[in-house]
């Protein structure tokens, strides 16, 4: 695990900001802070980077058991754009945030969704996925046709997701779950009426279980974007990965990632 300056005595790493304070970096226009964690993230060659492992086609395991998905492959493709390698930790949705909070992650890539409540706290890359929120409920359902519908009834959602938000926002009482797996098990078993996630998520276990009893009733008209998140005050290291990103945009990579995930590109 890297060493970070947050865990020092404050005494300690006070003294170590002032002194490392008298370099000139107005140039850059960023903090000592923010510019160290870069540096240092390239000097150890390591980017941790924060994620489930249990959310396809974004971040799972594979048969072999190996991680992988679109976001881990961007994720990847990032680091090694920065001289280094990504080492993902998993960690349950819930407890993402708080990873970051604490320092466990350098980066959070799992299809993290940019709204005003989460920029007042962390820093967002720019979007590198966009997708639309569906409604889930089982195929002899009926009773719910629309979001308008969830009014009193039961999702499952990971509580601090943007759907979760989307929701209650139409009076469905909540359900927690780790990940959208669980919250199709919930509703297959009859324990809650419908679950909210994104389109290419639901296409994507849709497209790998023909068989599943559920359906899709209901279409935002909201498209939403996803960003790879960042602490506030780590400007540097956010430049430097929307620099990654803005390459693998013009050279092809990008596209050529979301073709094999998607069959389509997911930014457009």
């Amino acid at each position: 695990m890297k060493k970070r300056l947050a865990f020092l005595p404050l005494g300690a790493a006070a003294l170590l900001l002032a002194a490392c304070g008298s370099n000139d970096n107005t140039d850059t226009g960023s903090t000592d802070n923010d510019a160290d964690l870069l540096a240092e993230i390239q000097e150890e060659g390591t980017l941790v980077v924060g994620t489930e492992g249990t959310y396809p086609p974004f971040t799972f395991h594979d048969a072999s058991g190996e991680l992988t998905g679109f976001d881990v492959e961007i994720a990847r493709e990032i680091a090694e754009r920065l001289g280094v390698e990504a080492e993902f930790l998993e960690t349950q949705w819930d407890a993402m945030f708080a990873g970051l909070d604490a320092e466990r992650f350098d980066m959070v890539a799992n299809q993290v969704g940019i709204n005003d409540e989460r920029k007042e706290s962390y820093e967002f890359s720019d979007p590198y996925i966009t997708s639309t929120a569906v409604l889930v409920v089982a195929e002899d359902n009926d009773e719910i046709q629309s979001f308008d519908d969830l009014e009193g009834k039961l999702s499952a959602q990971s509580l601090t997701s943007n759907y979760a938000e989307m929701a209650t926002s139409y009076g469905a009482e909540l359900e927690g779950v780790e990940g959208f797996n669980q919250a199709i098990e919930l509703l297959n078993s009859g324990r809650v009426d419908a679950t909210i996630n994104d389109n290419l998520t639901v296409l994507d276990f849709q497209q790998q279980r023909p068989d599943a009893s559920i359906k899709v009733v209901d279409e935002s008209g909201d498209a939403a974007q996803s960003g790879l998140l960042f602490r506030q005050g780590n400007e540097t290291l956010v430049e430097a990965a929307n620099e990654a990103l803005a390459e693998m945009i013009e050279d092809g990579t990008y596209e050529e990632i979301s073709n094999k995930w998607f069959g389509e590109n997911v930014l457009e």
